[in-house]
């Protein structure tokens, strides 16, 4: 999924610059904070509607949909992010069903960082044109490595669940393989 949010933000701020300024100056801070409290709050309105909400609510649902626990990495990527959303998704058949997290920053639309998370039947299969490498978990487990597709992803099993954590290609020089190795050998 392509993140919106930058060209969205980029609009607001065009829109809000050419209108007619019919009331009285304020100071620059005032006028900073009132956009980014707009910016902020068209982030959210934005994931919401497409289905996401807070991350303990939806891993919840989740863990009540599925009736098992649902570990997650205690590891996040060395940069920014300024929001986080989950969403459980069964609209779309078994093999669709998943637990995922988004985390973005609004002002850097390429630190955009995600989670998915779905029974092991139904894992992400790759052709092996499409794997970079094969690596090995610390609990044995074997994972791949892509950079084949749009984003950057990792995908292993754990625990009866398959995850894949997905990366912007624009920060994967410092959301490295090695990163996203880290982060997966962090589940419990």
């Amino acid at each position: 999924m392509k993140l919106k949010i930058p060209f969205l933000t980029l609009a607001f701020y065009i829109l809000f610059l050419v209108q007619p300024v019919e009331e009285p100056i304020v100071e620059e801070s005032t006028v900073e904070a009132e956009l980014l409290s707009n910016s902020v709050a068209d982030t959210e309105k934005f994931f919401f509607e497409i289905g996401f909400t807070d991350v303990h609510k939806a891993l919840q649902e989740s863990k009540d949909y599925f009736k098992r626990d649902i570990s997650l990495p205690t590891k996040l990527p060395p940069i920014t992010f300024t929001h986080q959303f989950g969403r459980f998704t069964n609209s779309y058949g078994k093999a669709n069903e998943q637990f995922e997290i988004t985390y973005i920053n609004e002002n850097l639309g390429h630190h955009h960082y995600q989670i998915r998370i779905k029974p092991v039947k139904y894992k992400l299969i790759l052709h092996k044109k499409h794997i970079d490498h094969t690596f090995k978990l610390i609990d044995g487990n074997e994972g791949i490595y892509s950079t084949k597709f749009p984003l950057d992803f990792l995908t292993f099993d754990k625990n009866g669940w398959n995850y894949t954590l997905l990366v912007n290609k624009q920060i994967s020089d410092t959301v490295t393989k090695e990163v996203l190795i880290d982060i997966a050998n962090s589940i419990k």
